[in-house]
């Protein structure tokens, strides 16, 4: 089976988790041993941010961003309902109401129209998602914070890499969001950041990482416990140094499947706007179809050993537990939820694998009228 993702972990990466292990540091009481440090430092210059915050998890890095923030009971935040459902599930743990707007049926990042068409006085922040690793329309997300005067949590947890208007995610952010899940363009097995260019809210959430504390048994404000071992620290330093090969091969593949499914006038392929530079997380093809035939051509796939995935096949609007926050008619979510599926380019896929992966997705949409 050609997975739809996997960790690329080398020699290198092995070496530096048995350093760290005979060194006998392997975590920090306050969340902030060298090893944490040292990739906070190299991550936020990699992504020209100020600050950087390392955690235990993606969710983790959105939860600490939304709390320190100071979204709390009574407030809302406007987010996409198509993507991951820990991007909604911070907003709850921190006892807010999220809102759910519609996307952009070519990007499928949230629509910027439909946010300014949700805001009221309860709103207090956006999240956009940069979903796939497609970067969403900051600059114009930007304004329309700047307008309402609202917050901005980018969830950026596809996107290392990525770029808009030749900036890295988070430029036009208050805080973002990463995380280094296995399947990520790189990875520290679990794992998360949050980049900022704020001093005041960077030291909020490095209390808050760490139970509130500013010194050991010392609590200044309400905490968790999101810290990140030594361990992951030092296999984030390699990946990190990593990460340009990995883009560069995701880049490539992306290139050459598209250049041989080009021919398919059912599949919408996925595109790259102008200003835009996409980090390729989800090769993600579109069938002008309805959903029984978009999941038969993925089950055949399957039986051909190509991993192609579909992801967010239910909104979170429409989750059980989610649908009680509102009844939301977003057609353009619910429409690529029924069509899109993903193909497999990361860095571990073959040149001849992506040409099999092509022929393959088009011998089996050909009976498709």
């Amino acid at each position: 089976m050609i997975p739809i993702n996997a960790p690329q972990i080398g020699e290198a990466e092995i070496k530096a988790v048995i350093k760290v292990m005979k060194s006998g540091v392997i975590t920090h009481g306050l969340g902030a041993g060298p090893m944490v440090t040292k990739f906070e430092n190299a991550f936020a210059k990699y992504m020209k941010a100020k600050h950087a915050i390392a955690v235990n998890t993606g969710t983790s890095a959105l939860h600490l961003a939304i709390a320190a923030i100071g979204i709390k009971s009574g407030h809302e935040v406007v987010l996409p309902s198509f993507t991951f459902v820990a991007t909604a599930e911070a907003i709850l743990l921190a006892e807010a109401k999220p809102v759910f707007v519609d996307i952009n049926s070519e990007t499928y990042n949230v629509s910027p129209i439909e946010i300014e068409k949700v805001i009221t006085k309860q709103t207090k922040a956006l999240i956009p998602v940069d979903l796939y690793g497609l970067p969403t329309d900051m600059q114009q997300i930007r304004e329309i914070a700047d307008k309402h005067g609202l917050a901005i949590i980018e969830d950026a947890c596809q996107a290392h890499g990525a770029s808009y208007k030749r900036k890295p995610p988070g430029t036009f952010a208050d805080a973002t969001c990463w995380s280094f899940y296995a399947s990520k363009n790189m990875t520290t097995g679990e794992g998360g950041m949050i980049t900022t260019n704020d001093a005041e809210l960077a030291e909020k959430m490095r209390l808050m990482r760490s139970h509130g504390e500013k010194e050991k048994y010392k609590s200044i404000v309400l905490g968790h416990n999101y810290h990140m071992s030594e361990i992951q620290a030092a296999i984030g330093l390699v990946q990190l140094q990593r990460l340009p090969k990995f883009l560069s091969k995701r880049r490539e593949n992306s290139r050459r499947l598209s250049g041989r499914l080009r021919s398919a006038k059912i599949l919408r392929l996925p595109r790259e706007p102008k200003g835009y530079e996409h980090s390729w997380y989800l090769y993600t093809v579109r069938l002008d179809s309805k959903k029984k035939r978009r999941d038969k051509i993925v089950k055949t796939l399957r039986k051909r050993g190509i991993g192609a995935e579909t992801y967010y096949v239910t909104p979170v609007h429409l989750m059980p537990y989610y649908s009680r926050f509102g009844s939301y008619k977003l057609p353009e979510t619910e429409k690529a939820a029924e069509q899109v599926f993903s193909l497999p380019v990361h860095p571990g896929v073959t040149t001849r694998q992506i040409e099999f992966i092509g022929e393959s997705v088009l011998r089996i949409i050909k009976p498709i009228p």
